[in-house]
Parts: structure tokens; C-alpha cells; sequence
């Protein structure tokens, strides 16, 4: 049951079937069977029953009197109306019993009890019985019809859509005969849309939370529709929190011809991603689309959050065949079974491999022969590489290496590199190995550039922040402890991230490998850094539930390796501009081809080894903005 229904049903409860009213009730019917009784009797021929003035004051007072008390006394009121069963009845007849006994007892002591007095009163005990029973039953006959109804219009969910704009009007007409949604009006803070009609709905004005709520129980309605991602970060702080605390569904419907697949199918929940996310980003689709069109493709780490995102976006693009390679089973599976039924005309080919294992590689450059690869395939989690350090410069480090070599090798046409903002002055191994891939894809580039190296590949990198929703990542940890009942864990309270959708990250990375940034390392505008604790307290409160009351926030430390705030990536001073006003180039150092490959070689000597100590000096060495952290790493800093 939605909390929306459970409101319906529990506002219908408390107002109409509140224990006082019952009780008030069941005193009004029991008096009323009274007063009919002795109506009766008042018509009897007389000589048969002749009673004065006081004994029909006695009769209704003792009546009242003696309901009131029985009541109380059995607490019939106390039974729920809706439950009420064979065993009850029981109760009621007691109650009853006791008000004739009590009336019999008041009517002794003003007047002689004749046959008839007791025949009236076996008479109001029946009547009685009946009136309030009767009653009852047509109290429940009532509640299952409204409940019912309620039931019938949550199948089909009537929602307010928010907003007058182009896309408010589409949205009522596509929804018009949706078995699943009826748009019934247009809510805004507009108040000059007060009481006015858009596209045949009315406009229902609303200023604060008692106003929302209001609407909600008038009119049946379970949630509210965004049709615009702006509508909804926009209202973060006023209709989405007062849904939120209503229990009401924040919906949106996603935005059509978004790159890589038609998202505006359906309509989905609001997620904290819709509301920390920034306007649309524009890229050049008809260029993007060129350059893949009838491509050979290959994609490391595809079936990753980035990775396979990526992979949706190639197979809207008309490549001519797309090479899935990572060593993660079950992900790929699945990323087949997805590709195949959303894509079935697509020709792909998944390669379980690992990036480590260079004649895998080896393997799939010669079989596959790919035009473009995008590098993908990365170990991403600060605290454990800070744990595993050998085996991050394995995978981020030397894989990246030999997956370059292949590209030269094997004449591949481009291979962007999916970097991260951890490689920017890195304070922990993850970062520094990602800056050592950055470092040999670079200085490759740059020699095959100058003349000093032969092949003909040009190599892209890309440097961006969190993702949000990706494997492992905050949201979806904060989801799964609030889906457990919390606590939800944050490291610290001032922490703060840049983040980044995963649409809107690997649309920039498509938009970076057309502009002419090759053998350089672009880096996105992440926008405004996110303080994480608001992040799970606003997670919380889109959950419908109350932070340190449903939910409670536990600060747990900073980890291994872990910065407090993240470098930012795209200022003036470190970045030089594109043509796009999201993309940059970075400022970095660069490295002669000969350092880099001496670097592969001695990393990956000490790596296989297990030398840590060793080879954490030499990354060190080689990195000399790399300085440890909250991590016993620091020892072996400069000094």
C-alpha cells in the first residue's frame, strides 16, 4: 500500500470514526431506540397503558444515563468499526442487558412495573441491538466502498503536474488515455494562475505545505510530475520536500533524445541525481554521431557504471561493431542481456578479459581489430587500493600501458582515457596511479607527435569526478542503508565532492574525443561541490522520513588515503579553454616517452613482486606532488 492510500484511509478513519464519536454514537442510537419504543406505547389504546408525564422523563433520562455508563463501562466504543466480529456482538449485548437492568431498576422507583413496562423494555433491548448493528454494518458497507475507490485510483495514479510550460501541455495530452496515469490538474506558486485553466486542467495554486496537503486529500492525487529536471531543483527546497514529508510520489519524466537512447519512455521516480544535477549540456550530435558510424568500437571495462553507459551511447550511433572487454562475469552477462534486447540489430562482442594480462589484449586487438577504444577499465576505490596498492598500479597503471601499446601496435585510430579529479595532486595510491596512466598515454602521444615513436594514434584523456549512482559509490550505499533503517555513514561532516551524472559525464567524453584535444588531458566543468552530508540528509528526506528520528547519520572518520575537499578541475589558472564551454585542457607537467616506459617497467617489476614500500617510493619519485594523506604511506614522503 502507498503511504498516499495509508493517508487516505487513516484521514477517513480518524474523522469519522474517531472512539469519542462512536461513543457519542452508540449513546444517540440507544436513547433514539428508546424514544422509538416508548412512541410505540404512547399510541396504545387507553386503559392498556397509562403512564403520567414522569415516567416517560424517567424512561428517556434512565435511558441516557444507562447507555452512558454501559458504555463505558463494556468500552464498546473501543471496538474498531471495520474489525467488528461475531465475538463482539457479545459485548453489546452485555452493555444493553445492563441499560435495561439499570432503566428497570430507575422505572421501580417512580412508578409499578406492569407486564408492559418489561415487554418496552425486552423491546428497546432488541431495537437497540438492531439499530446499532445495523449501523455498523452499513459503516463497513461505506468504509470497503471508499477504500475501494482510493484502491481503483491508485492503479490507475492521479497526479498533479507541476508547472505551465511547452512541455506541462505535451505531458497532458500524451498522458490523456494512459491507463496508468491521469494528469488531473496543474499545480504552481503562481498565484496569478490562480483558479485559470491550461490545456482543459486547473491550475491549483499552493504557497506552503498545508496547501500541498490540502490538494492531495481534495483531490485524490499520489504525486507530483515534473517535466523538467530544472522544475525539480528549482522546488528542491519547497514542493519536493513538502511531498516528501507528505509521502507523496516526487515523479519526472526524463528528458527525450538525451545522448545514447530514448529516456522519455516513461515516467520514474525523482532521484537525488535530477536535483543536484545541472542544466542540459549541449554537444554536437550530428559530429558525435559521425564519428562513430560504422566504427569497429572497443570498450575496456565496459561493463562498468562508465563503461557501460558508454556502450549504450555506441550502440545508438550505428557503429558497425562493438568489442565489450572486461573480467567482471556477471556484470557482463548482464550488459549482454540488456544490449541484446534494446539493441538487437547491434553486432557486439563481449570479451572477458583482464587489462593485466597482456596477451588477452593481444588477443582482441588481432581479432577484433577496433578503430576507436575508449579505456575504461580501472580500480576506482580510494581506501581499498590504499589496502591493495600493487594491484592499482597493475590494473590503472601498467593495463593502461599495455592497452596503449596495442593501440599503436594494431593501428587503432584514437584511444580516449577515462581518467578522474583523484589524479590531481593525488593524496592517496588510486590517485597516483591514475596519474601515472595519464602521464604514459601523454607522453606516447607526444612522441608519436614529434616524430620520436611511430603509429599513428592519437590519444585523448579525460579527467572528471565522482559519478553519481555509479558501483560502489555513495548514493547507492546511502540507499540501501536507508532502505535498512539507517544508520547512514558519512566519514565527515564537512566532506564535500564534485559530482557528475553518468549521462552527462560520458556524453562530455564523446563531445572531448571530436574536438581537436588530442595527446592532452581535458577536464570538465564539475559545477559547484556537494557537501555529502547534505547529500544523505536531502537522500533521507526523499525517502519520506525524518533525519535523526526515522533515519540517524553516523560520522565515522575521514579513511586511508581520503581528502577532505577534492582540487577543483577546471579553473583559469590551470586549464586553457575549447571550443566547448565545459571542456578544458589541464596545465600539467609532461613527461619524456623514455621516463614514462622506464616507469612501466620498474612499477611493474616491484608490483608483481609485491615490494610495496619500493614501489610506493618510486610512485613517489616519479609523482612529486603525490603526498600521502591519512595513510601510513606518509613515511615515505619528502621531508
Amino acid at each position: 500500500m502507498r503511504p498516499s492510500l495509508e493517508k487516505h484511509l487513516s484521514s477517513f478513519t480518524s474523522k469519522y470514526l474517531d472512539r469519542r464519536m462512536v461513543l457519542v454514537m452508540d449513546v444517540i442510537l440507544s436513547v433514539l431506540a428508546s424514544f422509538l419504543v416508548a412512541f410505540v406505547a404512547s399510541v396504545l389504546p387507553r386503559g392498556v397503558f397509562n403512564p403520567d408525564s414522569v415516567f416517560w422523563i424517567v424512561w428517556l433520562v434512565s435511558s441516557l444515563a444507562a447507555s452512558i455508563l454501559m458504555f463505558l463501562a463494556v468500552k464498546t466504543y473501543s471496538i474498531i468499526i471495520r474489525h467488528t466480529s461475531f465475538k463482539d456482538l457479545v459485548k453489546f449485548v452485555l452493555a444493553l442487558s445492563g441499560k435495561e437492568l439499570l432503566m428497570l431498576v430507575a422505572l421501580m422507583a417512580f412508578s409499578d412495573v406492569d407486564n408492559v413496562i418489561v415487554i418496552m423494555l425486552l423491546l428497546d433491548f432488541m431495537l437497540s441491538l438492531l439499530i446499532m448493528v445495523g449501523i455498523r454494518l452499513l459503516m463497513i458497507m461505506v468504509y470497503d466502498i471508499y477504500k475501494s475507490r482510493v484502491r481503483e485510483i491508485q492503479k490507475c495514479r492521479r497526479i498533479l503536474v507541476y508547472g505551465t510550460s511547452d512541455k506541462t501541455e505535451s505531458a497532458i495530452f500524451r498522458f490523456r488515455n494512459s491507463p496508468h496515469y491521469n494528469l488531473v490538474g496543474v499545480i504552481s506558486p503562481d498565484s496569478s494562475l490562480k483558479n485559470v485553466k491550461f490545456a482543459d486542467k486547473s491550475v491549483y495554486y499552493f504557497k506552503d505545505r498545508k496547501d500541498v496537503d490540502k490538494l492531495a486529500l481534495s483531490l485524490s492525487v499520489s504525486g507530483v510530475l515534473f517535466t523538467k529536471k530544472d522544475d525539480a531543483r528549482a522546488e528542491d527546497e519547497r514542493l519536493v520536500k513538502y511531498c516528501s514529508e507528505l509521502g507523496l510520489d516526487l515523479l519526472i519524466l526524463p528528458e527525450v533524445g538525451e545522448l545514447g537512447e530514448d529516456r522519455g519512455g516513461n515516467i520514474r521516480d525523482v532521484k537525488i541525481e535530477d536535483l543536484l544535477g545541472r542544466e542540459e549540456i549541449r554537444v554536437s550530435m550530428t559530429e558525435i554521431i559521425a564519428g562513430f558510424s560504422g566504427r569497429t568500437v572497443m570498450v575496456t571495462g565496459a561493463a562498468g557504471s562508465i563503461g557501460s553507459e558508454l556502450c549504450r551511447q555506441l550502440a545508438s550511433f550505428g557503429v558497425s561493431k562493438l568489442i565489450l572487454y572486461d573480467n567482471a562475469e556477471t556484470p557482463m552477462h548482464n550488459l549482454r542481456l540488456e544490449l541484446e534486447d534494446t539493441f538487437p540489430k547491434l553486432q557486439f562482442v563481449p570479451v572477458i578479459g583482464d587489462v593485466r594480462s597482456e596477451r588477452r589484449l593481444d588477443f582482441a586487438f588481432r581479432r577484433y581489430k577496433p578503430e576507436v577504444v575508449f579505456h575504461a577499465a580501472a580500480y576506482k576505490h580510494v581506501p581499498l587500493m590504499e589496502e591493495n596498492p600493487c594491484e592499482a598500479v597493475l590494473v590503472n597503471f601498467i593495463g593502461t600501458s599495455y592497452v596503449a601499446d596495442k593501440c599503436i601496435e594494431y593501428g587503432v585510430e584514437k584511444m580516449v582515457m577515462i581518467s578522474t579529479d583523484k589524479a590531481v595532486n593525488p593524496t592517496n595510491i588510486m590517485g597516483c596511479s591514475k596519474r601515472l596512466a595519464e602521464i604514459y598515454v601523454q607522453s606516447l602521444g607526444l612522441a608519436i607527435e614529434r616524430g620520436e615513436h611511430e603509429g599513428k594514434t592519437r590519444f585523448v584523456t579525460t579527467r572528471f569526478g565522482n559519478v553519481l549512482g555509479s558501483n560502489g559509490s555513495v548514493i547507492p550505499r546511502f540507499r540501501e542503508q536507508i532502505r535498512k533503517g539507517g544508520p547512514v555513514t558519512v566519514t565527515h561532516p564537512d566532506i564535500t565532492r564534485f559530482f557528475m551524472t553518468i549521462p552527462e559525464a560520458c556524453r562530455l567524453v564523446m563531445e572531448a574525443v571530436i574536438l581537436d584535444t588530442a595527446n592532452r588531458i581535458c577536464v570538465f566543468d564539475m559545477g559547484e561541490s556537494v557537501k555529502i552530508d547534505t547529500l544523505a540528509r536531502r537522500m533521507i528526506e526523499l525517502s519520506g522520513l525524518t533525519v535523526d528520528k526515522d533515519i540517524k547519520i553516523e560520522y565515522t572518520g575521514l579513511r586511508p588515503g581520503e581528502k577532505l575537499y577534492e582540487e577543483v578541475l577546471s579553473n583559469v589558472e590551470n586549464t586553457e579553454p575549447t571550443k566547448h564551454g565545459r571542456i578544458r585542457i589541464a596545465k600539467v607537467r609532461t613527461y619524456e616517452y623514455s621516463e614514462a616506459k622506464d616507469a612501466v617497467e620498474a612499477l611493474n617489476k616491484l608490483a608483481r613482486a609485491v615490494e610495496i614500500p619500493e614501489m610506493v617510493k618510486l610512485m613517489k619519485q616519479i609523482v612529486p606532488e603525490f603526498i600521502s594523506k591519512n595513510s601510513k604511506f606518509s613515511e615515505y614522503d619528502a621531508k
